[in-house]
């Protein structure tokens, strides 16, 4: 099923559009908890691991690895001294049976009861079950006419079933501890300041207001405002920089982060429940349930490809046997159908795989919100970049200021009052630029208005602050400017005053970060902007950028993208906060330095925990990458199995040969897997 999206948008005084965003997903209705990755396996023993093979949640099936070493072991022991015995005596066959029953019940008996558990749940084709039925009907065989016994067989298929089954679930735990490892970024207490002394609680029992002491050395455990002290932080669980963040007296902290030096007064600003740790983890628990088209289509595969194989093995065993006669040699290859039909290597691997490359992706700070995103990415053709704050530093400074009937001053002056109360980044610079701005002075009527500005009172005079439109608007006849940046014009009474010029800086990798995207076979580069042409036309240049739009409102961003959607695969990458819409209608949404946005984390599919774009195509080549090795697995397992099942068929596989199929491949994949972890 696909994303809901809910939004509510606000635009501010420069066309740029504030949102709340509520997130609904309901990718495929699977309640997952503490569940990196679904598998459609057939219930075999995966610790803390629901399957959903066929409708139905298993049974208390739960496998303990610490367990199941002694009993391979054992069993092992057991066989070996088996063997001897049978070299050594000449009893009779069903001596023989009873030795061997001793290590196959050893190691055997959890599958069997799983098997059985599965027959009263209605799930006949587990693997438990299909290895129960193989292993028993091998045991049995050697009592038909002229059948020569396969007692050590039919254990060491079990032993070896059951030794596959212990290096999956290691392989599995530690990619999962590998992950917890990584997004262990919540403490278990934090310090709080109650009554005049410092209290030791669980973060969950602190408010939102309250103060907070962190030390060197401890995890912060949720956001806040710094009030006292100086230290860095370290900030690699979020973003993956090893560069630490230097904080003081004024500047927010985000719960994740390392303080690394000095003693800090923190007052919360949100919960616990609702820091930047817990909505990343939360994010990155339940990215495993928006299935990539690789696991779909496994789980679709292993639901027709078992039933046809179980049903060809009862065909090989019983109808040429009717025809012949020779039921021994016809039930066995039967038998060795059963063991290479469980799909094993497949519905583990490839999730495993899909999950790896969520795991490598997140250790470079890159959060990617389901592995369907994966197939997303890899085929990317078209990216669409927002300007501001994304190729951009979003860091605004006032570098030119031209009044035309009244001083540079008073210039300056109308123009931060105008925008005391507006958070856009080109607001903060006309108010750095007047830091006087505070003074008492009578502002009223605010009017924001949308891609235009904003209109207020100021001392009972109409003062109209914005771009070339709301001069229109105002019958200001404004005057243009050749210095690149952001023009502001400025209009009292609807008289123009002049305009002040504000300029942005392009971040230090924007430009590799665009080489890059070229290299990786990206065919179109876009940029939209709300800014003006002069503007996007140095960006874009400067860049290399295909084609850039300017003079854009949210909504014109959204025509652009649908005009580019039917060239191939589109990303728009945006702040996340300002361009909610655009970022639901492209193919993939992206959001550029996202740390600390709940906004952003809740509306891209794609989050980038810092602002560095070269992340952008650090995530196109961790998706290729990770789509390449769950391609290889398909075609290790598929080619393998239809091989030994084509010499079962023609009378030349053996026992040992259909193991391998089955376990063997399944190992062999699932190693495979395990390298999409490390990442681009």
């Amino acid at each position: 099923m696909e994303e809901k999206h809910h939004h509510k948008h606000e635009c501010d005084c420069h066309g740029h559009e504030q949102h709340e965003h509520e997130h609904e997903c309901d990718c495929h209705g699977h309640g997952q908890h503490e569940h990196e990755h679904e598998c459609d396996c057939h219930g075999h023993g995966q610790h803390e691991h629901e399957c959903d093979c066929h409708g139905h949640e298993q049974h208390g099936h739960h496998h303990e690895g610490g367990s199941r070493m002694p009993r391979i072991i054992a069993a092992a022991v057991l066989l070996v001294l088996a063997v001897i015995i049978e070299k050594r005596t000449h009893w009779a066959t069903w001596h023989y049976l009873l030795l061997y029953l001793v290590p196959y019940l050893v190691v055997g008996w959890e599958t069997l009861k799983e098997a059985a558990e599965g027959l009263l749940h209605g799930e006949a084709l587990s693997e438990d079950f299909l290895m129960s039925v193989a292993t028993i009907g091998a045991l049995c065989i050697g009592f038909l006419p002229g059948a020569e016994t396969q007692f050590p067989e039919a254990v060491f298929v079990m032993l070896f079933f059951q030794l596959g089954e212990w290096f999956e679930q290691k392989a599995e735990g530690n990619s999962r501890r590998s992950i917890a490892h990584l997004m262990d970024i919540r403490p278990d207490s934090a310090h709080v300041e109650r009554d005049g002394q410092l209290q030791t609680v669980h973060p969950e029992e602190v408010a939102p207001g309250e103060i907070i002491v962190l030390q060197p050395g401890e995890k912060v455990p949720m956001d806040g405002v710094v009030l006292e002290g100086r230290s860095s932080l370290d900030t690699v669980a979020l973003t993956g920089e090893s560069v630490p963040r230097s904080v003081r007296e004024g500047d927010e902290i985000l719960s994740g982060c390392v303080n690394q030096s000095g003693v800090l007064r923190v007052r919360t600003t949100k919960a616990f429940g609702e820091s930047t740790a817990s909505k990343i983890l939360d994010l990155v628990e339940n990215a495993a349930a928006r299935k990539s088209s690789s696991e779909r289509f496994i789980t679709r595969f292993a639901r027709i490809y078992t039933p046809v194989v179980v049903g060809l093995a009862a065909l090989v065993a019983i109808g040429p046997g009717l025809l012949t006669g020779d039921w021994a040699s016809w039930i066995y290859r039967g038998l060795l159908f059963l063991v290479v039909s469980c799909p094993c290597a497949l519905v583990i691997s490839v999730p495993l795989t899909f999950f790896g490359g969520l795991g490598g992706a997140s250790k470079q700070g890159i959060l990617i919100k389901g592995s369907n995103l994966m197939d997303k990415l890899a085929g990317l053709q078209t990216v669409v970049f927002d300007k501001t704050g994304t190729l951009t530093e979003g860091v605004f400074e006032v570098t030119a200021v031209h009044p035309e009937v009244i001083d540079r001053e008073q210039l300056l002056h109308l123009a931060a009052h105008v925008e005391r109360h507006s958070t856009h980044p080109i607001a903060a610079a006309l108010r750095n630029a007047y830091p006087q701005e505070q003074d008492a002075c009578s502002v009223g009527e605010v009017e924001e208005k949308a891609g235009q500005g904003i209109v207020a009172l100021v001392n009972g005079q109409r003062v109209a602050v914005g771009n070339a439109k709301l001069m229109e608007a105002e019958g200001a006849a404004w005057r243009p400017c050749e210095h690149e940046g952001t023009i502001i014009h400025v209009a009292v009474e609807g008289s123009y005053a002049g305009h002040i010029v504000i300029s942005d800086r392009i971040k230090a990798d924007a430009a590799s970060a665009l080489e890059a995207l070229r290299a990786a076979g990206i065919r179109r580069t876009v940029l939209l902007t709300g800014d003006q042409e002069s503007v996007a036309a140095a960006v874009a240049s400067a860049l290399n950028v295909d084609e850039f739009h300017a003079r854009l409102l949210p909504a014109d961003k959204v025509t652009q993208v649908e005009r580019l959607l039917p060239l191939g695969t589109l990303a728009f990458v945006g702040d996340g906060i300002n361009d909610a819409p655009v970022l639901t209608r492209a193919d993939v949404g992206i959001a550029m330095g996202a740390l600390g946005s709940d906004a952003a984390i809740e509306a891209a599919d794609v989050v980038l925990m810092d602002d560095k774009p070269s992340k952008l195509a650090v995530a196109v080549r961790i998706a290729r990458r990770t789509l390449a090795i769950a391609r290889e697995n398909i075609w290790l397992a598929v080619g393998i199995k239809v091989a030994v099942l084509l010499l079962a068929a023609l009378g030349l596989a053996t026992m040992w040969m259909a193991v391998f199929a089955d376990v063997g491949v399944t190992i062999l994949a699932v190693l495979n897997a395990m390298r999409a972890m490390k990442g681009a």
